[in-house]
Parts: structure tokens; sequence; C-alpha cells
């Protein structure tokens, strides 16, 4: 079965910047219509004009994620100007680095409350819509290796990662019923305008040394997983957690 998503309607999550933008211009390349989710609209715009010259149809909605209201409005909207959602990417996040030690509590319910329990509201809001339309879906929530694998002062972030890996699966037991399908796509160490200086340094260069694929992913290494598991060829795919990362997780301890 071909990867097309021609006909299909696919929301992005955090789609102003980073792997959320890449990830909106991969399915629009697969054929579907977008819609681009997240607080700045002003990004938002900017990305949807780049995609109308390859002929997509792009529709834009306020959404944050920690706001239950804000969520659901968004959804209705999108659904009001392109239709039903047929696949929700929950890449919305947001991390900071410091040891455990250090981590306030401002600072634990700053990335949980996006990380985790905003990506729960968001699977929860689209299935409830899916299921009254009996529709089907796919839902793909972009998790981490470090959800996998403990990585230092990263405590809240892998904390609600691997809550978000095991959350796909259990959610994907819950809602098969519904025709909706719910998989997870975790990432190694992808290079993007937040890490490359990083990457430059010494450290960086020692990190990636690790991998043994010996390189950095780039954004398009996500793009092939993300269309699958878009696309009716994965509709025997449910609870499925795919780790793309150059070898990273078998590396030797």
């Amino acid at each position: 079965m071909e990867l097309s998503l021609e006909g299909k309607v696919a929301l992005v999550t955090g789609a102003s910047s980073g792997l959320g933008a890449n990830f909106a211009k991969a399915l629009a390349r697969s054929g579907a219509s977008l819609v681009l989710a997240a607080r700045r609209l002003d990004r938002l715009e900017a990305l949807r004009d780049e995609l109308a010259t390859l002929g997509t149809t792009v529709g834009v909605v306020a959404m944050d994620v920690t706001d239950t209201a804000s969520i659901a409005a968004g959804l209705d909207a999108a659904a009001s100007e392109l239709g039903t959602i047929d696949v929700v990417v929950n890449n919305a996040g947001v991390s900071t680095a410091q040891p455990a030690l250090d981590v306030s509590d401002e600072d634990w319910s700053f990335v949980i409350d996006t990380n985790l329990t905003g990506c729960f509201t968001v699977a929860r809001e689209a299935a409830q819509r899916l299921k009254t339309a009996q529709h089907g879906g796919s839902i793909i929530n972009i998790a981490s290796i470090t959800g996998l694998r403990p990585a230092g002062a990263l405590v809240h972030y892998a904390s609600a990662k691997a809550g978000l890996i095991h959350m796909t699966k259990v959610l994907a037991l819950e809602w098969a019923r519904y025709g909706i399908r719910v998989n997870a796509i975790c990432p190694g160490y992808i290079e993007t305008d937040i890490n490359r200086e990083f990457f430059a340094t010494d450290a960086g260069a020692a990190l990636v040394r690790r991998i043994p694929q010996r390189r950095l992913g780039q954004p398009d290494d996500l793009s092939g997983a993300l269309c699958l598991l878009a696309s009716d060829a994965s509709a025997y795919m449910t609870g499925s957690v795919i780790s793309i990362d150059g070898g990273h997780l078998c590396s030797s301890l």
C-alpha cells in the first residue's frame, strides 16, 4: 500500500517551529491537508504561506495545549474549516535542562503540563470527536528516546516522555474499538536550530560519537515513520513505539 495521504486532514500541534514545522511539510508533501496549531499565530501564518506554494490546503488555529478550552476550540475551528481530522500529530513540547535537585515545582509543572498532560488532553479531545463521528483516525505522539533510557539533567522531560510512551499503549488498547490508532515516535538526537551550537562543541561531538551511525539525525529522518503512521499503510499498527535514533539505544553502556 502506498503512503499517500491524499484526502486526509492532519493537525500538528507545536507547528510554529522546529520539528513541528518539518512534520507539517512532510505531511503536505505526501498529500495531506494541514491544520497548523500553536500559540503563536504569526509563525503559523508564515508557514501556511510557505505550504500554500505546494498547493496544500492549510488552516491555522491558536492552541495552548495546557488549556482544555483552547484545545477544544481549536479542534472545532479546524473541523469547521477543513472537515473531520484524520491524523493528529501530538508534537507540542518544552524542555529545560538541570540536575534533579535544582528542579523547582514550577520547572516540573512547566514540562509535565505540556509534554504529558497536554498530549493527553489533545488526544482525548480529538478521540471524543472521532468517536462521535464514527470516523476512526491516527494519533501520533512524539516522545523521545529519553523516555526509554535515562539521561542526566532531564528528569522532568524524561519522566514526561516515559509517561507519554506508556499512555500511547493504554490509549491504543482502549480506542482500538473505535478505529482510532495511537502510536508513538521516539526521536534520538535530531539537529535543530536550538541544539546546533551545542553539537558544535567538544561535549556535543563526544555525544555524537556514542551514536552507532556517528551522526546526528536530521528532521527529515523522522518523515518516513511519520507518514507511515499517518497513512492507511499502517492500518494494523497501534500501540507501536518507533525509535529513530541512529542506533543510539543500542549503544553499549
